[in-house]
């Protein structure tokens, strides 16, 4: 007979002495079973095979069970920013405005590494708004922030550093968010294959700056509403970001709760998350400024880079590190900790980084992992734009660091 004791994965076969058979097997056990012959279940049967559940007690269980990460399960940038609009943290729009950033990123990192080979180094021949001499990849680098942003539909007001005034976008009515960016910045690297980066800043809609583009005669007023409501201080900021342009492709973010990084897997095309929740260490021993500006500098910061420069109770002075690109340097300052400075000097009296396309976005950066921000008397991020192209002196790092620089210039 069969006999089920209990539901379990286990079953042990048990073999008795069949009736009349003096041998321990039955004659019909030693051909092939066949489960569609009618007479196949008889004779199961028949040979004493008995089916027996043997029942597997299951281990105790105590608080809630550990989830094992493997090396396969990855979070891509598009799961993580559907989790945060699941949250609450962004809505959808937000959602898809900063997708579309992530593409132009990637798109400029690929044009990157073949720049060489596909005749994109040197110059354009054309000046910025600044008065810089434009690169080929400055842009076409603009080119592509502003197509994919476009593109998005959910996007209100473009400012670049590339382009004189906002831009309102009118192929969309749906989206008003606005957004500023930097498309390359160390573009002075670019010949030289050295640490580039992009840098951009979300900040919320304004229904003030919708354009009716079949009104000609309030398109002037219209647009300078725009500049004004893109003239918003840092602490405005919804969103903020870089891509850095080195060994690797990290698209760092911070939605105002915490700094995160994803590094670009080129077998996969994604944005992977490697930085979860990165915190500034308090303290650091490297500093990034361009000391060939010491001259020109005020005795006060004088002062301090001297004080830098002598050996400390370790008997090792301070580390300089400069790369000419404000994104490789906030990265390594973020992993590392230390302090960078762009400070006023004797020919630059507002200093030389743009205030909406550079320094509030990574002040806003700073100081979601901890660190602080400052132009050497106020915060960064307090600062009211009064221009576009607005320019400021900027001390960024570890809070233990720019404290002892406060000090120094106090």
């Amino acid at each position: 007979m069969v006999q089920a004791i209990s539901t379990s994965s286990c079953c042990s076969i048990l073999f008795s002495k069949s009736h009349g058979s003096t041998s321990p097997l039955s004659p019909h056990s030693l051909l092939p079973f066949n489960p569609y012959s009618p007479q196949g279940f008889t004779h199961r049967v028949s040979s004493g095979v008995q089916c027996k559940a043997v029942e597997i007690p299951l281990p105790a269980t105590t608080g809630t069970p550990v989830q094992r990460r493997t090396q396969f399960a990855l979070e891509n940038l598009t799961s993580w920013l559907l989790k945060q609009e699941l949250a609450g943290n962004i809505d959808a729009e937000l959602t898809i405005v900063l997708s579309s950033i992530s593409l132009a990123c990637k798109q400029i990192a690929s044009l990157l590494q073949r720049s060489s080979i596909i005749n994109l180094t040197g110059g354009q021949g054309t000046i910025n708004v600044q008065g810089e001499d434009q690169k080929k990849l400055d842009v076409i680098s603009n080119e592509l922030f502003c197509n994919c942003l476009r593109s998005s539909g959910r996007t209100g007001i473009i400012a670049s550093e590339e382009e004189d005034v906002p831009v309102a976008v009118e192929e969309t009515y749906s989206g008003n968010y606005i957004v500023v960016f930097d498309p390359i910045d160390g573009s002075a690297n670019i010949d030289t294959a050295l640490t580039t980066g992009s840098i951009f800043g979300i900040y919320g809609p304004d229904q003030q700056c919708l354009i009716d583009l079949d009104d000609i005669s309030t398109l002037d007023q219209a647009r300078e509403k725009c500049i004004i409501n893109v003239c918003q201080p840092g602490k405005n900021l919804l969103v903020a970001g870089y891509c850095l342009y080195s060994s690797s492709v990290v698209f760092t973010i911070s939605l105002g709760k915490g700094v995160f990084a994803f590094t670009l897997d080129p077998t996969y095309g994604e944005f992977v998350l490697t930085h979860e929740n990165i915190k500034i260490p308090e303290a650091g021993k490297i500093y990034s400024f361009n000391e060939g500006n010491y001259d020109l500098w005020d005795e006060k910061l004088k002062s301090y880079l001297d004080h830098l420069r002598q050996p400390g109770s370790n008997g090792k002075p301070y580390s300089g590190r400069y790369i000419g690109c404000l994104v490789g340097e906030i990265h390594r300052m973020l992993l590392r900790g230390g302090i960078y400075g762009n400070p006023k000097n004797k020919n630059s009296k507002n200093g030389n980084l743009r205030l909406l396309y550079e320094c509030a976005p990574m002040s806003f950066l700073i100081e979601q992992a901890g660190g602080i921000a400052i132009d050497g008397e106020q915060r960064i991020l307090d600062i009211i734009p009064e221009q576009v192209h607005q320019r400021t002196p900027i001390f960024l790092g570890s809070p233990d660091e720019v404290q002892k620089l406060q000090k120094y210039l106090s």
